[in-house]
């Protein structure tokens, strides 16, 4: 979506907004309040409680090759998340999007970027990062939490229908069914922050799906594909590993303040590798 379309699109929301009135079109949707059939189904489902840990390829890292107690590298700038994909070099772009790939990479990388702003990373990139996220399962949402640039994401299980005309936002809107014992979840709706790779925007039909699923009681696989017939000649399928540990929080994690990040005088990037709870690293 090119910055005239969101302008109008923006400008168009806003005044038929100001028609309803805010909070009418604040609430585009209406829980109900769960009954004690919604918690007992709630129970049957798989355990995915507690908090996670990336393992294997991309930005995160596995755990026997990570110091003990180590809480992963600095965190991956890319949009996706980079482990474990089908087929070899990334995405197969179409040519116009190939020439922009091109064109980035012959050009200096920028002294700045959205994430040393503090910006977080678009979807599926969030779900990449090497920081630790927690998910909650409630009746009609499954909600996870990511240390990194503490963010949130809703996976919403409540019946609900993708929209056809979604806000664009860094995580676009994610809705969620269960098939069997796998979570599988629809997003749609983008920001312009979302790129492919750098000076690779995404179209406006990409799609991804996840498929959430343990593999023993404490390791989660998440397969991403990611499809958008603007950009891509075919879909892109990557697969990540989670690992569970029952003994760990979540951290505080303030962009701003640098109080997961640093850098030393060299310029070299780091991270506070502490424990929740703990002065181990």
């Amino acid at each position: 979506m090119d910055h005239q379309k969101l302008a109008n699109r923006i400008a168009c929301t806003v005044l038929f907004a100001m028609a309803l009135g805010w909070p009418a079109f604040a609430q585009q949707s209406i829980y109900k309040a769960p009954t004690a059939a919604d918690w007992s189904a709630l129970a049957k489902l798989p355990d995915f409680s507690g908090v996670w840990e990336r393992g294997g390829g991309g930005g995160g890292r596995g755990a026997a090759a990570a110091p003990a107690g180590g809480r992963g590298n600095a965190p991956a700038r890319g949009a996706a998340p980079g482990a474990g994909a089908r087929g070899r070099g990334g995405p197969s772009l179409t040519p116009k999007y190939e020439a922009m790939r091109a064109a980035a990479a012959s050009a200096p990388a920028p002294e700045d970027s959205q994430t040393a702003n503090c910006l977080p990373p678009g979807m599926p990139g969030i779900m990449g990062q090497p920081y630790p996220m927690e998910f909650l399962l409630t009746p009609g949402k499954v909600t996870i939490v990511i240390e990194a640039y503490t963010q949130v994401r809703h996976i919403y299980t409540d019946g609900r229908s993708l929209p056809e005309e979604p806000d664009p936002k860094f995580f676009g809107t994610s809705i969620g069914r269960w098939e069997g014992d796998t979570l599988v979840a629809e997003t749609v709706g983008f920001n312009d922050f979302v790129q492919h790779a750098r000076g690779v925007p995404h179209g406006d039909k990409m799609r991804i799906v996840e498929r959430f699923r343990l593999t023993d009681p404490d390791t989660m696989s998440i397969e991403t594909t990611i499809s958008d017939p603007d950009a891509l000649t075919v879909p892109y399928t990557t697969t990540a590993s989670l690992r569970r540990h029952r003994d760990w929080t979540i951290s505080e994690y303030v962009c701003e303040e640098n109080n997961r990040n640093s850098v030393d005088t060299s310029g070299k990037a780091g991270i506070d590798s502490t424990l929740p709870g703990t002065n181990k690293k």
